[in-house]
């Protein structure tokens, strides 16, 4: 039996996020325990991927997402992070243009004037600590599924098989995208060192 005052007193032993999730099904305010593990990183990923302004709609809309599809939650997995990123990754999609319109502007970032709006140098500078102008033009370069599998594992720090949990694609599969970005990417920072 679980203490209903969780989310306001917690409890010596943590529940698991299954666990939490189940509880939230009949009370909802359980799902906030969710929100406060997650959140943070959640908007972490989304900003590095998107800038920190569309990050904060991306992240919002995740745990939106996860609190109306909890009765969908495959209560077997203890952990819900793999599922959340597969959220943001699925919002992230929506923003594709946005995503590319970072990476492009990252990219010239080294070279162009200061003509730019102050909140434009604040985005990139923000993001830019994460992405450099040369890795910004060759993720730009990657095909949506390879950036996908490459971001989860490179800045979300999944493993691949909640990289494969999350994209709900074998693990193979996630396999042969991280090595194919990497690759385009070694090739891509190569012929742009040569460049410059």
């Amino acid at each position: 039996m679980h203490d209903p005052s969780y989310p306001a007193t917690r409890l010596a032993a943590e529940p698991d996020d299954a666990s939490v999730i189940a509880n939230s099904r009949h009370e909802p305010e359980w799902f906030s325990v969710i929100f406060d593990r997650y959140f943070t990183a959640i908007h972490r990923y989304a900003a590095a991927r998107l800038g920190s302004g569309a990050a904060d709609d991306v992240a919002a809309e995740t745990f939106l997402a996860a609190f109306d599809q909890r009765d969908r939650y495959d209560l077997t997995r203890p952990e819900a992070r793999a599922w959340l990123y597969g959220i943001a990754t699925n919002l992230i999609g929506r923003h594709r243009r946005g995503e590319l319109r970072l990476y492009r502007a990252l990219s010239r970032s080294a070279a162009r004037d200061d003509v730019e709006g102050h909140a434009d140098r604040v985005t990139d500078r923000v993001t830019a600590e994460q992405l450099s102008p040369r890795l910004a033009r060759g993720l730009q370069g990657l095909s949506r599924g390879d950036r996908d599998a490459l971001m989860l594992v490179a800045c979300a720090g999944l493993s691949y098989a909640e990289t494969a949990s999350a994209l709900d694609i074998p693990i193979g599969t996630v396999s042969s995208r991280v090595n194919r970005a990497r690759a385009k990417l070694r090739e891509a920072l190569g012929h742009v060192a040569k460049e410059v």
